[in-house]
């Protein structure tokens, strides 16, 4: 029997719409989504009734800003995710001690200030460009840099 080429046939993107979509603003829609998740996650630590889904979306918020920061797009932020990476830490610890995942007072409002600065962040720079962040983030945390500590 004969070899046949089975090449793979990918649906055709409009590359005008796409580079409109990258060059604009991200749609608040999606921005909503985000914004809910990290005031969730807030809320429930603030409760005490956090889970490693909360703690993973906050992580992710402050890993993000972080990146944003070193990038060059609100470097003012990387102070307060220091402190915000501090009360993550905390929290940790005393989760691994057998208590609940839960902020002190100071880390709480680090964590709010931080998902201030990093809306702020997000809203001022187009989608591709919070992609690329994105991105960099995630290569960042799987390549192992010195500063990146991920706990749980």
């Amino acid at each position: 029997m004969r070899k046949r080429c089975r090449r793979k046939v990918y649906a055709l993107v409009n590359p005008i719409t796409m580079a409109i979509e990258g060059a604009a603003i991200t749609d608040t829609a999606a921005l909503d989504k985000l914004r809910m998740r990290e005031l969730s996650a807030l809320e429930s630590f603030r409760t005490g009734k956090a889970t490693r889904t909360d703690w993973m979306d906050l992580a992710d918020c402050l890993n993000v800003a972080q990146t944003m920061g070193h990038m060059g797009i609100g470097p003012e932020v990387l102070p307060v995710c220091d402190r915000a990476q501090a009360a993550l830490g905390e929290a940790h610890e005393r989760f691994k001690a057998g208590k609940g995942l839960a902020f002190d007072g100071p880390g709480l409002a680090a964590m709010r200030e931080l998902a201030e600065y990093h809306d702020l962040q997000r809203t001022s720079i187009s989608r591709g460009e919070y992609e690329r962040a994105i991105k960099k983030t995630g290569d960042r945390i799987r390549g192992a840099a010195p500063d990146v500590k991920v706990l749980i």
